[in-house]
Parts: C-alpha cells; sequence; structure tokens
C-alpha cells in the first residue's frame, strides 16, 4: 500500500512541474534568440594582420554558401562582410544557436589602396581577404 502523504507530494512535484513547463519554454526561446543575435553582430570570429605590404582579413563562415558572401570595401579604412544561409531543420528543435545571417563592419587599422588589387578567396569554410595597404602616410612639412 502506498503512503498517502507519498501520494500527495507526487501530485504536488507533478503540479509544479507542469506550471513551470511553459515558463522553462520561453526562457529557452528567449535565451536562443539572444544567442543566435549576439552570434550574428559579433561572428564571425577573424584574424586581421599585415604582411609584406599587404593587410590579410582570415574570417570562419563555416556552413556558407560562396555564392551567399558578400564583402565590400565601403572606406580606405571600412570593410563590410555579410553571408546569409537557410537554418531549415525537421522534426523537433531543441536548439538554434547557428546564425543564418552575418553583418559585420571592420574599421581597419591600416588604409588600403582601394584603386589595386583587393583579393577575396573562400575555401573550407574560411574567407582570406587581400588587400594593399598605403605606405607610410604623408609627410607634412613643418614652418
Amino acid at each position: 500500500m502506498v503512503h498517502p502523504s507519498k501520494t500527495a507530494e507526487n501530485s504536488v512535484e507533478e503540479e509544479e512541474h507542469e506550471m513551470m513547463e511553459p515558463i522553462k519554454k520561453e526562457l529557452s526561446k528567449r535565451i536562443e534568440e539572444a544567442s543566435r543575435e549576439f552570434y550574428e553582430n559579433v561572428l564571425p570570429p577573424m584574424d586581421i594582420y599585415e604582411q609584406e605590404g599587404y593587410l590579410f582579413i582570415v574570417a570562419d563562415l563555416a556552413g556558407f554558401q560562396k555564392d551567399n558572401i558578400k564583402v565590400r570595401l565601403v572606406s580606405e579604412d571600412y570593410i563590410e562582410i555579410k553571408a546569409e544561409r537557410e537554418n531549415k531543420t525537421e522534426g523537433t528543435k531543441y536548439l538554434s544557436q547557428r546564425p543564418s545571417k552575418i553583418e559585420r563592419g571592420i574599421r581597419l587599422p591600416l588604409r588600403i589602396k582601394t584603386d589595386q588589387g583587393i583579393s577575396a578567396k573562400y575555401d573550407n569554410g574560411v574567407l582570406t581577404i587581400k588587400a594593399p595597404v598605403q605606405s607610410g602616410g604623408v609627410t607634412i612639412k613643418v614652418e
């Protein structure tokens, strides 16, 4: 025979669980949305370095197709990287953090020669932008 107080305890626990379930689902949904927004605005992780007169920007864009990646030099010291994809899932979704788009503007540490060969290559999920840098700056005559 089941002790009467055990049955009452189980019933209370089940009611609490049922009441908390919608709250847990809503909280999970909001965390998922916030994390996806974070990734869309912070990603992609990248390295920027200078070597032999060129500035290299190397960005991880795994899972995006080359045709869906756009790179635009806005000015001699600012570049934009945009990428989009569809994240279709079938079945029950438990977590969704992979961004469907990335938009990142980067203030460059050096000025780029906009009239010379700037190139971008996408290979194995990695975007590499190579741009010639302006050398030396401008000498100002002191009077």
